[in-house]
């Protein structure tokens, strides 16, 4: 797939001023409905009605993060939107706005940046209406990076931390389990010639036998709008699920001072991926017992009295699970 242009001008970022890029990138981003001075001067102004407002970030790298054989720029542009989107929401926040940073090489074609930039209004309009993309910037770099900036509003509520869970609580999810890493699996096992590089015959032929799961890795539909519906509903703890059920279950325990104790049986038949898939972006979260679920969550275990270790069914799970790009990155692009 790679980068390439659609427009037919051929015009490169490297040929471009980064003010033409901008003038031509600025009208297809998502506008905020927080913004109170937008993109162009030298930082926006948002309002935030709650006196405060819920701030992450995250990066995207071209080999670590994404392959561009696979990734078109509209994929892109949905993703990184959609990794922030969801950070927001598990702090039981709204997202409002986005600043979004772009370091690509310079022969890069402006018409594919403006399909990445289509990419973070269609995840915007699909995923949390009224979230819009504030500012940001462009440089020029050999390795294709994307750094966004997410702001949320909690509209008075408490943020829903990690370290709130309680013996007693009943642990759900909210979104699929091991789409996201059964697509990418897809990819890497029968995308790819014999030396393992991306293949573009393989990858249609993939994508045509299990669309879904490919789309549940490259576009994932994270359920944002069940952040805020945990938190009014009594959450006593949440969080993203990026990196995995097992690992991200762990972390939730470690910061509560808690084990947690999840029902293989509610996990489907593919335990192995349900536990140790990440990039759903679903939300872990656990409620005090007799909540009524909000939204789209479903129980999958308990919070017990422990040392924070992840439970199976009352059997340690040891396997450190989920996705850490320090220690699992092969080192290729692609």
């Amino acid at each position: 797939m790679g980068i390439s242009g659609s427009d037919g001008s051929g015009l490169t970022i490297g040929e471009a001023s980064e003010r033409e890029a901008l003038r031509r990138i600025f009208p297809r981003l998502p506008e905020s409905r927080a913004t109170l001075v937008g993109p162009g001067d030298d930082a926006a102004v948002l309002a935030a009605p709650d006196g405060r407002f819920v701030v992450t970030t995250d990066m995207m790298v071209h080999g670590p993060d994404f392959r561009l054989a696979w990734s078109g720029p509209e994929d892109l542009g949905w993703k990184a939107a959609v990794t922030n989107l969801s950070d927001v929401a598990a702090m039981g926040a709204v997202p409002t706005a986005l600043v979004v940073a772009i370091a690509a090489p310079p022969e890069t074609p402006v018409a594919w940046l403006e399909a990445v930039a289509d990419g973070f209004r269609l995840a915007c309009e699909a995923l949390q209406p009224g979230c819009g993309v504030v500012g940001g910037d462009l440089s020029v770099s050999a390795t294709l990076t994307f750094a966004v900036t997410a702001f949320g509003d909690l509209e008075g509520r408490a943020p829903v931390l990690r370290s709130g869970a309680r013996p007693g609580d009943v642990v759900a999810v909210s979104g699929p389990l091991g789409a996201a890493a059964a697509g990418l699996g897809l990819l890497f096992g029968r995308a790819v010639d014999a030396a393992g590089e991306p293949d573009a015959e393989r990858f249609a032929a993939v994508v045509a036998e299990h669309p879904e799961l490919v789309r549940a890795q490259l576009r994932p539909r994270p359920p944002i709008a069940d952040g805020p519906l945990a938190a009014e509903a009594g959450a006593t703890a949440m969080l993203d699920l990026s990196d995995g059920l097992a690992l991200d279950a762990r972390r939730v325990a470690e910061a509560s001072g808690v084990a947690i104790d999840l029902d293989t049986s509610t996990l489907g038949p593919d335990l192995r991926t349900a536990l140790t898939g990440g990039e759903d972006h679903g939300l872990l979260a656990a409620f005090p017992p007799g909540t009524a679920l909000p939204g789209g969550f479903r129980r999958v275990g308990e919070v017990r009295e422990g040392d924070g270790l992840l439970l199976i069914d009352g059997r340690p799970f040891t396997d450190r699970g989920g996705w850490d790009p320090y220690q699992d990155w092969s080192g290729r692009a692609g």
